[in-house]
């Protein structure tokens, strides 16, 4: 039988006249969408992995420097494995619980760490982002995902598992001394509300103290620690840069403990200079980038942070403020409008800061009128579990909804809101929040500064 004859294979995943899609749906455009593809587009030799897939997780194409780092050949990958074949199993628990649900919401996520596993059986710690293409009439048809090798990070991440051994052994002479006299046991306890002390005395020191008077403009914060334990980075800020104009940011360092503090502190230190040197947002974020790059990720220590930085510049005509932002890898920041309306800020193009030795960033403007509100927040407050088996995300779209039945009220009113709305979470908040409001006050409103 000659080749054109041939009748489709309907379970060969290989054979391209293969109508089946995920859920029965058929992929022709899909596959339409791949044919699409430049040998530019895919990078074969780039210095990261390309892979795109169905919707259903099989893999339709994958460059030359992935099935490299995998020790796969093309053959054995492309329309017989998913992605989740390629991942170790903690790595397939993490993306089942945590990646793919906040693709699905999202519809792109970056910079999520995930392991994969080499065919000899080793493991290749990976930074992952990845986005959904939608066809013309809006339906998805492919996920497209660029793998960072992140095996410069292993050397970081051995160091913290021998001090997690070190602290295991030390809790476990501690509890053995416990047992041996009930004097010994109320001394730990003692010991321990002095460090939960200590700790909160430098989570503090990591914070402003109070929020500087800015006229006309309204401004209030708050900061949850979602343990008394461990110092964690979140952070934020607002200062002056010259008689009118204020810059502002918030934004969360990846870790705990004392490295994330000391992280915590330089970034804040950073953005503050950079903010005076050059006030631009972007360029504020260029400068912390490469300072982190350099001193931590450079050295094989890789330290990173998402952030926020912008500034506000007072209009006297109409008694509002013009505000320009960049985002490095943070979530996006919330409008609220006086007519009771809300709405995301998107900041596309923001890398996570430090990672990457050159990053992009792109300036968002927008304008706050009279009542308006401007609400920065870090991704405790969304990625809060809820429901009776603490297994659902609060999310994005239920923080807009809750935004938008407070909108047109005062910063102060709406940190007072969100404060409620974090305590409501209980044991479901297992990460810090910190929240920053600032809005310009309604004709018959005061300026307010609250922390």
């Amino acid at each position: 039988m000659d080749r054109t004859d041939r009748q489709p294979d309907p379970h060969d995943p290989r054979d391209p006249r293969d109508r089946r899609g995920a859920g029965g749906q058929s992929p022709d455009a899909a596959f339409a969408a791949l044919l699409e593809d430049s040998a530019e587009e895919l990078y074969e030799n780039a210095p990261c992995g390309y892979l795109s897939t169905l919707m259903d997780g099989t893999v339709a194409k994958i460059n030359t420097t992935l099935l490299g780092w995998l020790g796969l050949t093309r053959e054995a990958v492309v329309g017989r494995m998913r992605f989740t074949d390629l991942l170790t199993t903690g790595g397939k628990l993490y993306h089942e619980t945590h990646f793919a649900p906040l693709l699905r919401m999202r519809g792109e996520i970056s910079g999520i760490a995930l392991e994969l596993a080499r065919a000899d059986g080793g493991r290749i710690p990976v930074l992952v982002s990845s986005v959904v293409k939608h066809g013309s009439t809006g339906e998805p048809l492919l996920i497209r995902t660029t793998v960072f090798d992140a095996r410069d990070r292993r050397a970081y991440e051995e160091e913290l598992l021998r001090g997690r051994r070190a602290a295991e052994a030390a809790r476990r002479q501690a509890e053995a001394a416990r047992r041996q006299a009930e004097a010994a046991r109320r001394q730990a306890e003692a010991d321990r509300a002095r460090l939960q002390e200590t700790l909160a005395v430098l989570q503090q020191s990591l914070l402003p103290d109070t929020l500087p008077e800015v006229p006309g403009l309204q401004t209030a914060a708050y900061y949850h620690t979602a343990s008394p334990d461990h110092l964690t980075g979140d952070f934020y800020d607002v200062f002056p840069l010259d008689g009118t104009r204020f810059a502002f940011f918030l934004g969360d360092v990846c870790g705990k403990g004392p490295q994330a503090a000391a992280v915590t502190s330089l970034t804040r230190y950073t953005l503050r200079a950079a903010a005076l040197h050059d006030p631009d947002p972007v360029a504020a974020l260029t400068t912390l980038n490469q300072v982190l790059h350099e001193r931590y990720t450079a050295g094989g220590d890789p330290r990173y942070c998402t952030t926020v930085f912008g500034t506000l510049d007072p209009d006297p005509a109409t008694g509002g403020s013009t505000v320009h932002l960049a985002s490095g890898g943070h979530p996006p920041a919330l409008v609220l409008r006086a007519d009771g309306t809300a709405h995301f800020l998107p900041t596309p193009g923001g890398l996570l800061v430090g990672v990457l030795p050159q990053a992009t960033f792109t300036t968002a403007t927008t304008t706050l009128a009279p009542g308006d509100t401007l609400l920065l927040y870090t991704d405790g407050l969304t990625e809060a579990r809820t429901g009776p088996d603490r297994t659902h995300l609060f999310g994005d779209q239920a923080l807009l909804a809750f935004a938008a039945r407070h909108a047109g009220r005062p910063p102060h009113t709406l940190i007072h809101a969100l404060t409620g709305l974090l305590a409501g979470f209980g044991d479901g908040l297992d990460d810090d929040t910190a929240l920053l409001a600032l809005g310009v006050p309604a004709p018959d409103s005061p300026t307010r500064s609250t922390r």
